[in-house]
């Protein structure tokens, strides 16, 4: 009896919000508040080498299916030149047959800037290959965050400024003339280094040849798509609403479900259970109402992006908080390296201790290289096999000696005649850069060795120092994190 005087406020209130809110005109646009003065590098055109050497050959283990990206088309994450993280989105062959259409659509959504999205850096377009690159949000998806959380649901107050921020995403693309979104969903919701909520780029893009514009599950496609199998600016106001039940909820609810629960004032049923308590029967019964707007049959019925914003944003709680504060994890992207399980090559890479490194190299010898099995043809080893044997020879006795110069230019010849690839002729020379002070050279070096071998923590180790010599710290700590995850794979495999 007494959860019945709140129900019928709530489903009586909502024809106010509707008039009064939804509709409202004085709707304030700022593009200063709303995050959209974005400093970054113009759109640019890569090469596919760049993106081959930045994911590694294209690893399968640099796979991140939370990009929000489904087969057939495939997102890797990487880093250009070993520094900036990126994620590269690869097409199949046949999903854009005309280069001249892909390059234009890539860089007009390139021409947006915003810290709402996760913002199309460049693309490549050499022969078959199609790729979009962006850049990487290493803190997975709203679809983790509330479907599959490990330690606790996310706050009240944090979904809320979710929900602002995609809304404020979707009016500045509106405004930037790029109206349509494709396949709005949680996986397209991407947490960035402080834990802020971006959408992802990728889904600005005019779908291809060889996927469709939304899901393959019809219970949550618009209405309108159903019919003509064309994307509007009010299927991406109904994929909104979708999305503003799913944060409700915490769960995917089909939006038939989602409106027979509002329309019965089945409050307690719709709104998720962790975050009861959390919020005032007015905040509710708001965002309930909201979502039954976007999700209106006919699409003249449904607000637009500048609405949502104002009326989401009048909901905003804990405004001083950071998002990394609300989702209770830790800020940017680097990891400490007391909580690292490091190796005593990983500590001396930590500390920028070039001498320990040194001594380490010089009593790991070429153990990495056994596993390479790109053996040589007759011909190329009485051609090429005693020039490169020569030059390495003298290479490691310069390197031992510490004399790095020769060490350099001794690897170097080697590496120029040899029929195979050697990653610790990499890491070596490496060093030697590092000990000659030209780190941006052995951040090449690094990734070399990486890319003949991807899971070797040595390589990972050496990029560390180079970076904490650079001065970029973040992607130092990101670069021992993954060598310090690859030996502790490795030590529970043995």
């Amino acid at each position: 009896m007494g959860s019945r005087p709140s129900k019928a406020r709530f489903c009586c209130w909502g024809l106010q919000f509707n008039r009064a809110v939804l509709e409202a005109p004085g709707a304030a646009e700022s593009e200063e508040e709303n995050g959209e003065l974005y400093e970054l590098q113009p759109f640019q055109e890569f090469s596919f080498e760049q993106l081959r050497l930045a994911t590694l050959g294209f690893n399968a283990a640099n796979i991140v299916s939370e990009q929000g990206e489904k087969a057939p088309n495939v997102v890797y994450k990487g880093r250009l030149d070993a520094q900036r993280r990126i994620a590269v989105k690869q097409f199949t062959r046949s999903a854009w047959p005309d280069p001249r259409q892909f390059l234009e659509e890539a860089k007009a959504v390139g021409q947006l800037r915003s810290h709402r999205l996760a913002n199309l850096l460049g693309c490549c377009c050499e022969g078959d290959e199609r790729l979009l690159v962006a850049e990487y949000m290493p803190n997975n998806t709203l679809a983790k965050h509330l479907f599959h959380w490990d330690t606790r649901p996310m706050k009240w107050s944090m979904r809320l400024r979710v929900l602002v921020h995609l809304a404020e995403a979707l009016q500045y693309c509106n405004r930037k003339g790029r109206a349509l979104y494709h396949d709005l969903n949680a996986h397209r919701v991407l947490f960035d280094d402080e834990c802020n909520p971006r959408l992802s780029s990728f889904g600005l893009m005019k779908s291809s040849r060889d996927g469709k514009s939304y899901s393959t599950n019809l219970a949550f496609t618009p209405p309108e798509y159903m019919k003509s199998g064309r994307v509007t600016p009010e299927s991406v106001i109904y994929s909104f609403g979708t999305l503003l039940v799913d944060v409700l909820s915490g769960k995917h609810v089909p939006p038939s479900h989602a409106l027979d629960l509002i329309r019965n004032c089945n409050f307690a049923m719709l709104i998720d259970s962790f975050v009861q308590g959390q919020f005032s029967n007015e905040e509710g019964s708001k965002l309930v109402c909201l979502a039954s707007k976007c999700l209106k049959y006919e699409q003249r019925e449904r607000p637009n992006a500048r609405s949502l914003v104002h009326a989401l944003t009048r909901l905003q709680k804990d405004l001083e908080e950071p998002s990394y504060v609300l989702m209770d994890m830790p800020r940017g992207c680097g990891s400490s390296c007391e909580v690292l399980n490091l190796s005593p090559l990983g500590e001396a890479c930590s500390r920028s201790d070039l001498t320990a490194i040194h001594a380490i190299l010089e009593k790991i010898g070429y153990k990495e290289d056994d596993g390479i099995t790109n053996e040589p043809s007759f011909q190329m080893w009485t051609d090429q096999m005693q020039e490169s044997m020569n030059s390495k020879k003298k290479g490691d006795t310069a390197f031992r000696r510490k004399d790095f110069d020769t060490a350099i230019e001794s690897y170097s010849q080697c590496i120029e005649v040899a029929s195979m690839s050697s990653p610790t002729i990499y890491a070596r020379r490496c060093l030697s850069y590092l000990m000659t002070e030209k780190p941006h050279l052995a951040l090449k070096d690094a990734m070399q060795a990486l890319v003949v071998s991807p899971t070797w923590p040595t390589a990972f180790y050496l990029q560390a120092a180079a970076l904490f010599m650079i001065g970029i710290e973040d992607e130092a700590h990101e670069s021992l994190k993954d060598g310090s995850s690859l030996e502790t794979k490795m030590n529970g495999e043995h």
